[in-house]
């Protein structure tokens, strides 16, 4: 059977617009932004009902990601697809120009009653301003009860435990950890396919139609795992794999393995590094530099904000080469 999937696939990206966005993505990216809104969210990989990929360049661009899942999943994924399943990460980038609500996704146990879907999911902060936060957790000692007297009172946030971050730094969120992006953080975003949100505080804001946004107490007390304090950064371990070339592993979990790798200028990997075993997709996101992805005959120079997804057959063959000091973020099957 002829190879449809046969280059890597890069596609438009989705701008959601958000109250507590900006306009980061194009000033520093040059993303292209409906005009006059504040946008928090391009969602760059998405096979969902509300937002869905199509391929911007190549004999395939017009198609859409739910398509080429439908047609080639197997050849997509390197495996059998079964009818309906959608591709597996939803994968955006997050300008946070306001603090995000304080929420939390329903756990795999809990969701399908809730309603909704679960979402586990990691954050890599790209750029964060001076003073930037996350809360992430809650403080040791906190009760159901406290947090829920607190949700009355409108002094919920102290529940939560705060973190200063910097740019650089990351955090794995397993559905269930109640948290908030706070301001002035410019994220990457790799989660399961799901968009189910449950706020339990919004800062008292008024939404874009100028009335509050809704709260969904109840679903949020029901899935919040009131036993969790860890919310500590992911290690900044790294290793030298190749001259020039330092890959630092951020998340190993079921559902996604997460590799940043950091070239110095010049520096390359190429198919016999073994950093691209064949098996399933992946997906390459610049982070900072532009950085040359070569499959064959194919050359894409992606640079800061731009992703490729290869698929599945294609990964083994995978070179990459920095054209000045890069970064790229890579996401893989889970484990």
């Amino acid at each position: 059977m002829r190879q449809v999937l046969d280059t890597p696939l890069v596609f438009t990206p989705l701008p959601k617009e958000r109250v507590w966005g900006g306009r980061r993505l194009e000033e520093r990216w040059g993303k292209r932004l409906p005009p006059g809104v504040p946008v928090g969210e391009s969602w760059e990989i998405s096979d969902r009902p509300e937002g869905q990929s199509v391929v911007a360049e190549g004999p395939l661009a017009g198609t859409s990601l739910r398509r080429l899942m439908e047609q080639h999943g197997a050849e997509l994924m390197g495996r059998p697809v079964a009818v309906g399943e959608r591709f597996p990460w939803l994968v955006k980038i997050l300008d946070c120009r306001d603090d995000l609500s304080l929420q939390v996704h329903p756990p795999a146990e809990k969701a399908a009653a809730l309603g909704g879907e679960p979402k586990t999911e990691m954050w890599y902060f790209a750029e964060a301003d001076p003073g930037a936060e996350i809360y992430v957790g809650f403080r040791s000692g906190v009760t159901r009860e406290e947090f829920v007297q607190r949700l009355d009172d409108g002094t919920v946030a102290e529940c939560f435990r705060r973190h200063p971050v910097r740019a650089g730094q990351a955090m794995f969120l397993p559905s269930g950890r109640a948290h908030a992006l706070g301001a002035g953080n410019l994220v990457f975003e790799i989660q399961q396919n799901s968009d189910t949100t449950y706020r339990v505080f919004d800062w008292n804001r008024t939404g874009l139609d100028g009335k509050p946004r809704e709260l969904h107490r109840e679903p949020a007390l029901e899935s919040i795992d009131f036993s969790d304090s860890h919310s500590e950064l992911i290690p900044e371990f790294r290793s030298v794999v190749s001259p020039g070339v330092i890959v630092r592993p951020l998340v190993r979990h079921a559902l996604f393995a997460v590799d940043l790798l950091r070239f110095e200028a010049g520096a390359s990997l190429g198919p016999s590094s073994r950093l691209f075993p064949a098996g399933g997709p992946c997906v390459l996101g610049s982070v900072s530099g532009t950085t040359r992805l070569t499959v064959g005959a194919y050359h894409r120079d992606l640079g800061p904000g731009e992703f490729a997804l290869v698929p599945a057959g294609l990964v083994a063959g995978v070179a990459l080469e920095a054209l000045g000091a890069s970064e790229i973020l890579r996401v893989a099957d889970g484990l």
